[in-house]
Parts: C-alpha cells; structure tokens; sequence
C-alpha cells in the first residue's frame, strides 16, 4: 500500500514550517529588502479585512533659532508630524490532489513530492504579491506624484536607452541624500543576462559551496514578473526595510488540512491537501484605498492597479526607486 499523505504530513508542524521557510529561504527576504514585521503578523488573525499602522515624520528642517540674552523673546517649539499606513490583510488558500490509485501504480505517493514543495509554492506567492504592488505603486507615482521615484531612459536613441550602470545610479539618486541606503536591486532575467553580458555583476563563492552575485555591490533578485511592455523592462531599487510583510495560520480554519475522498475514483480513493495562509505584503510609506476590490482579498491584478495605492510619507522616506530601460 503506497504511504499516505496523512502518514507524511502533522498539519501544525506543517503549517509552522511553510511560514517557516518563507523566511529563510526567500531572496527578497534574505537581500533585506522584505522585513518581517511583528505588528502586520498581530494584526493578521484579528478580525477585519485591513488594519492602520500609524508612523511618525522626520523632524522639519527648520533653521535653528539664534540664541540671545533677552529674557523676553521665547522660542516657539516645533512639533514632529505623523501619518498612517493602511494595510490590507490577503486570505489565501490553494489545494492539491492524487488518487490513491496512480499513486499505487507509480510507485510513490504524488501527495507526498506535493507536501515537499508547498513550501516553495507560497514562496512564490509572495514574491508575486510584492510585485504586483511595486507595479501599482510605480503606477500611482506616475499618475500622483510626477514619477519623482522613476528614471525613464526608454525613450531614449540607441545605447542612450539601454540599461547600464550609469542609469542605474541616476535612479538611486531620485532617493536624494538616502540614495547610499540603496541595498538591492530587482531585476527581469533578461536584463540579468544584459548585465552579465557586460560584466556589470560580480560573482564570488560563499561558504556553503555555491556563489553569491552582485550588481556593483547590490544583492540581485531576479524576477520575470517584473513589467515587460514592448521591449521596455522596469527595473527595480530596493531599501532596507523598503517593504514590510507578515505571515500567519488563519485563526479559524486549519493552516494545514488533509482531505480524503473514499468514494472517488469508484472506491480508489482520492486525497486532497488544502494550504490556507494569511499574509499582507506593504511598501513602507502607501496606504492602501480599497478602490478597486471585487472580492474579500485583493487580487494580483488589482494590487497592481494604482487606484488602490496613496503615498503618505516624503519621497526620501519611500526606499524604492524605478528604472524603465530597453535592452
């Protein structure tokens, strides 16, 4: 008889490691430009679809006052602003299945390379939900705020349109004096090969036999997600902190569920494996609308639609920046 889905998986321990390996193994996580963030994962298995996040403003560059000797003339103190992040909580839930009997016939339990890789399949989700935001927001900031955090060279005639190092640092510089903070960038696959092509990214070895990239310094992410509209691709420059996420089991239902379905297959068998996660996925400095949502969550389509993005904090505060370039 071939093992069992419920035989390999303990739901709970199950549940805890998918959170668990969405931390450790994710780039955009390990690169620092994806912070893990204690309040977004309280507030996830509270009631409501989203939650206020309240953040203080950098003190006013007012000049300083002048002291003098009359005892008269009092100085007027300044007060530090603040605004808020609103944050929309996404209830996620994807399954998988195999009948007991193909599993008889192959050998092994297709359930169990499934278990083996649900993992990996939530990893994913939320690099597309990161994505699919950076694509609303870069959308709301041409439209908003006069594209004060893109650099678009595309329009430009041969080479002058083309990705390349200098383009890349004129796009950190949009950050003004925070450019330095600048520590990764995110990249298509195929503007990482125009890269390596011109011997823009360095590779050294790491301690655990593999190798570790950099683009002048910059860790890399590479992602085909990221927009591609008629031979122009976007590029993307990330921050420490540019973007807080959390992860958590639902508060009700099971992180982790196994179905079993006696009678399908006419009496083989079928089992199901149901994921269920919560997660919210937010640009440090926007505050999400809820314009355009159809549904209880928002979909990746209508994350990267910039009716649903507001930029509350100054553009130095914002640690993104975007790059729009041919190959």
């Amino acid at each position: 008889m071939a093992t069992r889905i419920a035989d390999v998986v303990v739901p709970n321990v199950f549940s805890d490691y998918i959170i668990q390996n969405s931390t450790e193994k994710n780039a955009l996580v390990q690169s620092g430009v994806m912070a893990r963030n204690a309040e977004i994962e309280a507030q996830l298995t509270a009631g409501a679809e989203q939650f206020t996040v309240p953040h203080w403003r950098d003190l006013p560059d007012t000049e300083a006052d002048i002291a003098n000797d009359d005892p008269a003339q009092n100085s007027t103190p300044l007060k530090v602003g603040s605004g808020k992040q609103q944050i929309r909580k996404a209830f996620l839930h994807q399954s998988w299945s195999a009948m007991n009997l193909a599993s008889e016939l192959s050998g092994s339990n297709a359930l169990t390379h499934i278990q083996s890789r649900v993992g990996e399949y939530w990893n994913r989700q939320l690099q597309r939900r990161l994505i699919a935001s950076l694509n609303g927001i870069l959308a709301q900031n041409v439209t908003g705020n006069a594209g004060d955090m893109l650099l678009d060279i595309s329009g430009g005639t041969g080479d002058a349109a083309k990705f390349n190092a200098k383009s890349v640092i004129q796009a950190c510089a949009t950050l003004g004096d925070s450019m330095r903070d600048v520590l990764a960038i995110g990249m298509h696959s195929a503007t990482y090969a125009k890269a390596l092509q011109d011997d823009l990214i360095q590779t050294l070895p790491d301690s655990q036999g593999g190798f570790i990239q950099t683009f002048r310094g910059l860790a890399i992410v590479v992602d085909d997600l990221l927009p591609v509209a008629t031979g122009t691709y976007t590029t993307v420059l990330f921050g420490p902190g540019a973007v807080g996420y959390g992860l958590s089991n639902p508060r009700v239902a099971q992180g982790t569920e196994i179905e079993s379905k006696p009678s399908a297959g006419n009496g083989g068998g079928q089992e199901v494996l149901h994921s269920r996660l919560n997660l919210a996925v937010h640009p440090l400095g926007y505050r999400w609308l809820e314009t355009a949502v159809v549904s209880e969550s928002p979909t990746l389509t209508e994350l990267a639609d910039a009716t649903n993005w507001l930029r509350v904090a100054d553009r130095k505060h914002v640690p993104l920046a975007f790059l729009k370039h041919k190959l």
